[in-house]
Order: structure tokens, then C-alpha cells, then sequence
């Protein structure tokens, strides 16, 4: 029968250590390498004229780093300046309408009871395994009776009224306000409303930084509702689909004006990191 010995032990733990840290950072330099990639390719490609994107291929550094003629010409030809000011106004409106719609219904369903409350929950995650492509034809009627398509109104609405996400992130974050809040607020006279917006909200700060880095990058990203709902102005999303058509497509011209898109939500992104981690960690634990 044969014994393990203390050394023996420690140094098979040792290589379940050593084999554990190797395996993630091999996982880790393996999922960096496939996210630069692309990223190398679109970087490498903005710089490059017409012919020698034709001549070279993709990983192939171009040959001269100050050529800026496809970034000039993506911003100016696609109006990439209309496309970020167009941007700016649907996601400042649509942002404050989001946190205003779901603080309000993650304050109600909190800290009311009423008859069908357990139903709007449900109601709610119903909504959220839908997906949104098969609503599209519906989507598209109520809007287009409403007299609102092919403008900024639609969009805003479309933006603000379609996160249940962010209703269930205030949930998590209100069920850690204490109702004894809102009782001390009521003995010396406050209503709903001003115990709301004097207490709750400005506690909410955490998950409203949240949603809004979320929110936020996904409408600054998406492409499909605004090529939809707003065909006769340009989103940072759309205005490069100016520069592709079915006989001629200006590759090197859209990585320009790609690399002019990322940059933005790469900034904030870096700027915003410890936000992102914390809201979503508080909000797991919660």
C-alpha cells in the first residue's frame, strides 16, 4: 500500500497552481489576441490609399502612418459631425427618460403593494425573452401611425421605452434602501414624490452611473433602429453605410470612420471602468 508523502503532497499542489495559472493567462493572451486582431486590421486599413489596400492584405502594416485622406474624408463626405451632434441629442434625452421610467417603476414596485403587482413582474420578464426583431412589424405601425417616423422623437422613444434591464437594476439597488427611509421622511411630512427625489434618487447614484455607461454604449453602437427609424439623418452608426453600395465599397474610407466611432466609447469606457465593475458587482450582490 502506498503512502503519500508531505513533500510529495505539496508538490502536486504546487503543480495544480502552477498548471491553473499557467492555463489563464495562456486563455487570457488567447482572447486578447482574437479581440486585437480585428482591431489591428481595421487600424492598419485607415491608413492605407485605395491601391495598396487592394494589393495588400489586411495584417500588413501600411506605408505610410500619415495619411489621413480617409479619415478626413469619412468625417467631411459622411458628416460624421451631424452624426455626432444627432447622436448626442437621442442619447442625452433618451438616457434621462430610461432612468427617469425605471427609478420610478423599480420605486413602485418596491415599495407599494397593490393587486397585479406579482403580474407586471412577470409581465416583465416575459418581456425580456421576446426578441425584439419579431415586435419589429408592430413596432414599426404604432410608430408610423403615431406620425413619428423619420424622427428623432422615434428614436427617443423606442430607446427609452425598451429596457427592462435597467428596471430590474434599480429593483436590486432600491431592495438595499432601508424603508425606514421613507417612514422617518413621512413623520415629518414629505409625500411620495419628494421622498423619491430627496431620498431615493440621489442613493440610486451608483446604479444610475450604471445604466447610463450601458445604456449609453448600446445606443451609441446600435445600427439597425436608427438605419430604420431615421433614414433621412445620420447616427455615428449609420453615417458610414454612406461610403457601401453593391458596386462599390470604400473599405479603407469605413475603417477610418470607424476607428473616428471607437474612439469615443473607448475613451469613456477607460475613464469609466471602475464605475462599470462596481455597478454591476453591487448590483449582482445585491
Amino acid at each position: 500500500m502506498s503512502t503519500v508523502t508531505p513533500a510529495r503532497s505539496l508538490a502536486m499542489i504546487r503543480l495544480r497552481v502552477y498548471t491553473a495559472k499557467t492555463a489563464k493567462y495562456v486563455s487570457l493572451l488567447i482572447a486578447g489576441f482574437c479581440t486585437l486582431l480585428p482591431m489591428a486590421a481595421i487600424l492598419f486599413a485607415g491608413f492605407k490609399g485605395r491601391e495598396e489596400y487592394a494589393r495588400t492584405s489586411a495584417l500588413t502594416p501600411p506605408s505610410n502612418w500619415l495619411n489621413l485622406d480617409n479619415f478626413v474624408k469619412a468625417f467631411v463626405q459622411g458628416d460624421m459631425l451631424a452624426g455626432f451632434v444627432n447622436t448626442a441629442v437621442v442619447l442625452a434625452v433618451a438616457l434621462v427618460g430610461t432612468i427617469f421610467i425605471g427609478s420610478t417603476a423599480a420605486y413602485a414596485l418596491d415599495r407599494f403593494t397593490f393587486r397585479g403587482k406579482t403580474l407586471v413582474v412577470v409581465l416583465f420578464m416575459i418581456a425580456t425573452l421576446i426578441p425584439s426583431v419579431t415586435s419589429q412589424v408592430a413596432t414599426f405601425q404604432l410608430i408610423n401611425g403615431m406620425g413619428l417616423y423619420d424622427t428623432k422623437a422615434a428614436l427617443i422613444l423606442l430607446f427609452t421605452g425598451t429596457d427592462i434591464i435597467a428596471i430590474y437594476l434599480f429593483i436590486q439597488f432600491m431592495q438595499s434602501i432601508p424603508p425606514s427611509l421613507d417612514e422617518a421622511a413621512m413623520l415629518d411630512g414629505a409625500n411620495r414624490w419628494t421622498i423619491y427625489w430627496r431620498i431615493i434618487l440621489p442613493l440610486l447614484k451608483p446604479a444610475i452611473a450604471t445604466v447610463v455607461i450601458i445604456k449609453g454604449i448600446g445606443i451609441y453602437n446600435e445600427f439597425y433602429t436608427p438605419f430604420l427609424y431615421l433614414p433621412s439623418e445620420g447616427l455615428v452608426s449609420t453615417t458610414l453605410f454612406n461610403f457601401k453600395s453593391a458596386t462599390n465599397t470604400q473599405w479603407e474610407v469605413i475603417a477610418a470612420g470607424t476607428l473616428l466611432v471607437i474612439i469615443p466609447s473607448l475613451l469613456a469606457f477607460l475613464f469609466l471602468q471602475k464605475w462599470i465593475y462596481k455597478g454591476l458587482v453591487a448590483g449582482a450582490v445585491k
